[in-house]
């Protein structure tokens, strides 16, 4: 892996090679390998760390998983999340629900990224930053690091407080509760985006 970093000043990265897989690997084996080098390069590694190769991994597998695997959900289509200040304020709530549920479902990475919420809300990325740029300003998420976005402890005050109040919302936020959250183009049913963790840093 070490020559990977001939990739930092390349203005193209295969990105199936970068993660040392085949472009027909299954997901177990892309999460699995994943984790394996995002633990290997992990900034906090003191042996093998490498800031710049781990944010090409995480930029990895944004594309080649999450991308195929996290699927927008239908409920952003509907009218009370088009432009305007109402459209604005129910983005506002769906983000929240979004981590809201991520961070039940997984406490050890509760983190979704700027591509992710691209896929699932089926909006442009403009739209997306001045959501995420007012609900940051106000407390209510923050970034981790690798710049995913995660609910804080106030956000899920609010989250609680305000998103039963909003029926569509609330119904998405019971329906992760069993996994049966509708999906574009598919059936009712399909799962929540997999966990991906990078494993804990070893000596050796």
């Amino acid at each position: 892996m070490a020559d990977r970093e001939k990739h930092e000043g390349e203005s193209f990265v295969d990105y199936y090679e970068l993660l040392q897989i085949s472009p027909n690997a299954e997901p177990e084996t892309i999460q699995r390998v994943y984790r394996m080098l995002a633990a290997r390069y992990h900034p906090d590694n003191p042996e093998t760390g490498n800031k710049e190769i781990f944010l090409l991994l995480q930029q990895a597998y944004d594309m080649v998983y999450r991308v195929r695997h996290i699927e927008p959900l239908s409920i952003f289509n509907l009218k009370e999340f088009a432009r305007g200040i109402d459209g604005e304020a129910n983005r506002r709530l769906g983000v929240l629900c979004l981590l809201y549920n991520r961070r039940r479902a997984n406490p050890d990475n509760p983190g979704l990224s700027l591509l992710d919420f691209e896929t699932l809300m089926s909006f442009p990325r403009e739209h997306l930053m001045f959501t995420l740029w007012y609900l940051k300003d106000k407390g209510l998420i923050a970034q981790a690091e690798g710049s995913d976005y995660v609910i804080t402890a106030e956000g899920v005050d609010y989250a609680e407080a305000h998103i039963p109040k909003h029926d569509v919302l609330y119904r998405l936020l019971k329906a992760a509760e069993t996994g049966k959250v509708p999906r574009a183009g598919t059936a009712p049913g399909a799962g929540a985006p997999p966990e991906v963790e990078p494993e804990p840093s070893r000596s050796g």
